[in-house]
Order: C-alpha cells, then structure tokens, then sequence
C-alpha cells in the first residue's frame, strides 16, 4: 500500500495558489502571486525539514500544477535533486496519452481519475506527493486517500484565492509528527491520520 502525502504552501485562511511567483497562476484574477517570497529564511531545524519535503518521491498532480511544474522543473532541476527521474502523475481528464506521453518532463504518467489514484494507491511503491493541484487534493481528502498532511503555513492572510478546504473533506483527525517555526513566523508541521469525527465526538 502507497502512501498519499498532500504538502501545500498555505496561508492562514487556507490558500494555496500561486505561492511561488506572479506569473504561477493568476487564474480567476489572483492578484497575489508569490506571496510567500518575504517570508524566506529559516535555520537549520527548517532547512532539514524542508530537504524532507523535497526528498525523492513520486508525484501526484492535477493538470494545472503538472502544467506549471513542467514548464519550469526541466530547467531547474538542480535546486530539486532527483525531480528528472521520479515518476510523475499527472491526473487530467483533458490530456491525451500522446501529450503526456511527449512531455519534456520524463517519466510522466496520465491517470483519468481518482479510481485510478485508488488502485495506484493501494500498489506496492514509493509515497505518492501531491503539491498544490487543489481540486485533486479536494477529491482526496473527500475519498479518505490522503494518510499524511504536510503544512507550510505563512503568516498571511490573502482574503482570496484558491484553498485547500472549503467543505467536502471527510471528517477526521490528524496527529502532529513534526513542527518547526522559523524566525520569520512560518509553521511548517507534518501531521498523520489519525481519529474518525462522528457527532461531535473523536473516535478510531
């Protein structure tokens, strides 16, 4: 059984698009792109637990975030060791075989649907690491897939965007693993699943 491990950059009301420059995804007029950029920084303790987040792994992406992370990790793969030759896939019911079979970004998979991400769930394999793609996360989170949450959460409050919940998700609990505060006030915590919520109650 395959671990699904969501990790997000968000902010403390919940969005997650765009962290990493303007022009990432200015959908539906997002005006903050690369919000996190005043926020760099962090000691030891946080670079550790960021080269964990960023250890080799296989990817699990929604059809825009694979668009974005294409069109910039072939360039850039020495700040992300390893990201060339894990296996990337990249969930879309748009996308033909033949345009991700002919992806600059190697060793690209298309998957039609999350019963697809369900039985390559439950295949032996590395942990699959979903990033951003936040109408995949959504679907898993309602499908109960997700077994690890991992945090960046930034001190901002952006009033809009797209976010990581916003009703639907199954009703649960997670444990916290790991936490680390940088000096610049950002919470980067790693959390596993844990407890059922049922009436107002915590349970297995």
């Amino acid at each position: 059984m395959r671990k699904i491990v969501v990790q997000e950059f968000i902010s403390l009301d919940g969005v997650i698009q765009a962290p990493g420059g303007p022009d990432e995804d200015p959908s539906s007029d997002f005006p903050y792109g690369g919000w996190t950029a005043p926020f760099s920084g962090g000691g030891p303790e946080a670079r550790e637990f960021m080269e964990s987040v960023l250890s080799p792994a296989d990817l699990l992406l929604g059809r825009k975030t694979f668009e974005i992370f294409e069109a910039y990790w072939p360039d850039h793969a020495d700040n992300w060791p390893g990201v060339m030759d894990v296996t990337k896939y990249v969930v879309s019911t748009t996308f033909g075989d033949e345009r991700v079979a002919g992806s600059r970004w190697p060793n690209s998979r298309l998957l039609r649907s999350v019963d697809e991400v369900e039985a390559l769930k439950r295949a032996e394999g590395p942990a699959l690491k979903l990033w951003g793609s936040s109408v995949l996360a959504k679907a898993l989170f309602e499908r109960g897939l997700v077994d690890e949450l991992v945090l960046m959460t930034y001190p901002v409050v952006l009033g809009t965007g797209k976010r990581l919940f916003d009703g639907g998700a199954e009703a649960r609990t997670y444990a916290l693993k790991r936490s680390v505060v940088t000096p610049a006030g950002v919470v980067l915590a790693r959390y596993e699943k844990a407890g059922r919520v049922e009436t107002g109650t915590v349970g297995e």
